[in-house]
């Protein structure tokens, strides 16, 4: 890949991307709904809810099964998720370094919540890298895959959309990254790639770059893959 110009702000999507955490987010989603009555199998889950903000998974349930994600049930699915993540939650290999070695500034744009993605991230020693530059979908009218949150992260951090490239593990963030104007790359290195079959869908929306490994992204960067 060769670069046009080198970025001013990468702005990195969180789960699936810094934090390996998204085989244990579809498995508490997909229990809670399970003793809800709503089974769904590990595609489903991964077709509909990667990279989508809980607003818009409560809408897809509401339509499409009938199941409303009331306060009650998002107040179960956030402890026994905040629980795992406590237990078992790791950050993905060689992030720290990677972020560190970074020729620009940095930032997350995450369709989490904010505790969430603040959890994450301090769980995982990731905080100090990105804090206080933490953005979360709830901060804008719509989620991924509408372009609003990258939109934002850009304008709070001073740099124009052309020069931001995002470094992202859905369709729905890549499709979001190309909405804002934003040269994205791709990350299929997560647990959950394989399940997902990440790589192909990522590889039908022609992002700019495609990596399996964190350490590859800064010589991506540079021009230098």
């Amino acid at each position: 890949m060769v670069w046009t110009r080198p970025p001013g702000l990468v702005i990195f999507d969180c789960d699936g991307v810094l934090v390996d955490s998204e085989p244990i987010s579809l498995a508490v989603t997909l229990e809670i709904l399970a003793e809800e009555g709503c089974p769904l199998d590990l595609s489903t889950g991964y077709a509909r809810f990667l990279g989508r903000s809980l607003a818009s998974v409560a809408q897809w349930l509401r339509e499409e099964h009938g199941v409303d994600l009331d306060d009650a049930m998002k107040t179960r699915l956030r402890a026994r998720l905040f629980e795992r993540f406590r237990s078992d939650l790791q950050p993905i290999a060689c992030v720290a370094q990677t972020v560190a070695a970074l020729p620009c500034p940095a930032c997350v744009a995450s369709s989490s919540q904010p505790d969430r993605i603040r959890l994450s991230l301090d769980l995982t020693g990731l905080l100090p890298l990105f804090d206080p530059h933490i953005f979360s979908a709830t901060m804008v009218e719509n989620g991924k895959p509408a372009p609003d949150l990258f939109l934002h992260a850009a304008r709070q951090m001073g740099v124009a959309p052309a020069d931001c490239v995002v470094v992202e593990d859905s369709p729905a963030g890549i499709r979001a990254a190309k909405a804002a104007g934003m040269r994205v790359v791709a990350f299929v290195g997560g647990a959950h790639a394989e399940p997902a079959d990440l790589r192909q869908a990522v590889a039908n929306l022609a992002p700019n770059a495609i990596i399996s490994a964190m350490a590859d992204l800064p010589a991506v960067l540079q021009g230098n893959a």
